[in-house]
């Protein structure tokens, strides 16, 4: 029986834990989302949060790695003649302050191509490892996650990345109702409001873990090398 500790229960439910059958999630460590020069700083919020997160997604990634399971990486970005943006969505971000398209010191902003685009250097790709581009909040929505993740068999999914409460809380429903099961690296993963990210994870855990589990990223990391 193979686990990791968790909340509310050990992950996963099963205890069959396997590298063939595990895959890692890194959300949209974007330039955009962890430079105050990016899309969410332009919008006036702070990211050290999401800075905070880089050396921890950089263990458990490596833990990954090491494990034998997949590593996959989204970056959430339109085209550059906006044709896949739709109006609500663009109007939002103009509501917010920081309208996608527009230009700023990393370029446009969430417009695919661009430097605040870019994964940050210290989470780059390694060779072979999937990046799946996407147009919305869910990795799943308009992409083809779910073709790699049943391609090779992947059931167990570790999600970590920002933010907790949009793109990060987005997958993670959509995984549960497409049969996998997700645990959440609760301090892999950053809001842009703190108590965003709290009631988020709380969401996870109620009702026995109706959107999975949770637990910290030192717990995976420990889990995955014994």
């Amino acid at each position: 029986m193979t686990t990791i500790p968790a909340r509310p229960y050990a992950f996963p439910h099963g205890g069959d834990l396997a590298p063939a059958t595990t895959a890692l999630l890194i959300i949209d460590m974007q330039r955009d989302f962890c430079d105050p020069a990016g899309y969410i700083g332009a919008m006036g919020y702070d990211v050290g949060p999401a800075q905070a997160l880089i050396p921890r997604i950089a263990a458990l990634r490596a833990a990954v790695r090491a494990f034998g399971g997949l590593v996959i990486h989204t970056r959430e970005g339109h085209r550059p003649d906006l044709s896949d943006l739709l109006p609500q969505k663009r109007f939002r971000s103009r509501a917010g302050g920081a309208e996608i398209g527009t230009p700023g010191p990393l370029g446009r902003l969430l417009v695919r191509g661009e430097p605040g685009w870019d994964i940050v250097p210290e989470l780059a790709p390694a060779a072979g490892e999937p990046v799946v581009d996407k147009p919305g909040f869910s990795a799943f929505h308009a992409t083809d996650l779910d073709r790699l993740l049943v391609t090779r068999g992947i059931r167990h999914l570790l999600l970590c990345g920002v933010t907790t409460d949009v793109c990060v809380h987005s997958t993670l429903r959509e995984a549960v109702d497409r049969g996998y099961e997700p645990l959440l690296a609760a301090d892999g993963c950053a809001a842009t409001i703190a108590a965003n990210h709290e009631a988020a994870i709380e969401m996870i855990c109620a009702e026995g873990g109706i959107f999975g589990a949770v637990a910290p990223c030192a717990d995976i990391v420990a889990a995955l090398a014994r």
